[in-house]
C-alpha cells in the first residue's frame, strides 16, 4: 500500500469507505478504526486528513449530496419543456427508488443526523436548495418545493413498499402537483 505523498487518493478512499460503512452498518456503528481498515489506510491517516470524526462525516455526506444533486441534473437537464420535465421527475422518482439501496440508506442516515445536529441540517438545507434549483428551471418556486418533497417522500415509499406503485401513478401525481404551476413553459 502506498503511503504519504505517493498516495494522492487516500483521502478519497477514506470518504468512500465512510459512506460504504454507513450504508452497511449505519453511522452509529462507524468508527475511525473500521473506516481506516475498510479504506486500507493507517489509522493515523484519519486524523491527518480530517480534524475529527464529525469533519469526516460532513465531508462524506457532502459527497453524497453532491452525487444526488448530480442524479437530479442527469434527469432534468435535457428537459426542453414542462411536459418533458414532468416525465423527468417521474423517471427520477423511479430511478432513486429502484436503482440504489445504498443511496436510500445514506439519505435516511443523513436525515437522522440532520434531525439532531444543526451542522447536518445545514447540509440538508443546501442539498434541498440545489435540488430545487434544478426543478425551478421548469417550475415556479412553490411547485419546485412541492416536487422536491414529493420526490423524497415517494422515493422512500416506493423503496420500502411491498408492492410499489407503477410509473403511471407517479406521473399522475406529478401532473396533479404541477397543475397549479404558473407559466406553462419555463
Amino acid at each position: 500500500m502506498a503511503t504519504g505523498h505517493t498516495d494522492p487518493q487516500r483521502r478519497e478512499r477514506i470518504i468512500t469507505a465512510t459512506l460504504d460503512l454507513i450504508a452497511e452498518e449505519g453511522s452509529a456503528h462507524a468508527s475511525h478504526r473500521k473506516i481506516a481498515t475498510r479504506a486500507g489506510v493507517p489509522l493515523g491517516s484519519m486524523t491527518y486528513h480530517f480534524t475529527g470524526f464529525d469533519h469526516l462525516l460532513r465531508e462524506a455526506f457532502t459527497r453524497f449530496t453532491d452525487h444526488i444533486v448530480a442524479v437530479f441534473d442527469d434527469h432534468l437537464a435535457t428537459a426542453a419543456d414542462r411536459d418533458q420535465a414532468c416525465e423527468a421527475v417521474a423517471d427520477l422518482v423511479h430511478a432513486l427508488s429502484e436503482d440504489n439501496q445504498r443511496d436510500l440508506v445514506l439519505a435516511q442516515e443523513l436525515y437522522t443526523l440532520a434531525a439532531r445536529e444543526p451542522a447536518y441540517r445545514e447540509l440538508t438545507h443546501e442539498w434541498m436548495r440545489r435540488s430545487r434549483n434544478h426543478l425551478e428551471r421548469h417550475f415556479d418556486p412553490d411547485t419546485a418545493r412541492q416536487l422536491d418533497a414529493f420526490v423524497e417522500g415517494l422515493t422512500l415509499h416506493r423503496a420500502l413498499a411491498r408492492e410499489p406503485h407503477d410509473r403511471a401513478l407517479t406521473r399522475e401525481a406529478v401532473t396533479r402537483i404541477t397543475a397549479t404551476d404558473g407559466p406553462s413553459d419555463r
